[in-house]
């Protein structure tokens, strides 16, 4: 017995392709918007002169490649760093601090002033680095 496939209607259809298709647009699409927003360019719009509110509470701290700690651009010893920090803690809880070690620095006085942020429980803690040049 032999069966006529000819008259029998076509009911299946193969989607594979069409997923294939799906997926490689998927991971174009990915990697186009990752991309394009790492590497933006803008011309960003000009502020009015008075610093921004970001700008007057975040802290910098500074440890030179000889261990001298500087809070923003004011030379300062840990006692000194913990009190400053003690009072900007009083006005403002939770303000971010930025960290900035020389690269030949010891890690040991990163590693005081982290101890000291963590002691004084500050919580938004940003270490500065450059990128890598290739």
């Amino acid at each position: 017995m032999q069966l006529n496939t000819e008259s029998k209607p076509y009911d299946d259809i193969n989607i594979t392709p069409m997923l294939d298709l799906a997926y490689v647009l998927l991971v174009i699409f990915i990697i186009m918007t990752t991309a394009t927003i790492q590497g933006m360019k803008v011309n960003l719009p000009k502020a009015s002169p008075s610093p921004s509110l970001a700008q007057q509470t975040t802290k910098a701290i500074t440890i030179g490649n000889d261990g001298k700690v500087f809070l923003d651009t004011i030379p300062v010893t840990l006692i000194e760093l913990e009190q400053r920090l003690v009072q900007q803690k009083a006005l403002t809880p939770e303000f971010p601090v930025v960290v900035r070690g020389d690269a030949h620095t010891q890690f040991q006085n990163v590693v005081d002033v982290l101890d000291l942020l963590s002691r004084l429980s500050i919580t938004q803690v940003g270490v500065a680095t450059k990128p890598l040049v290739k």
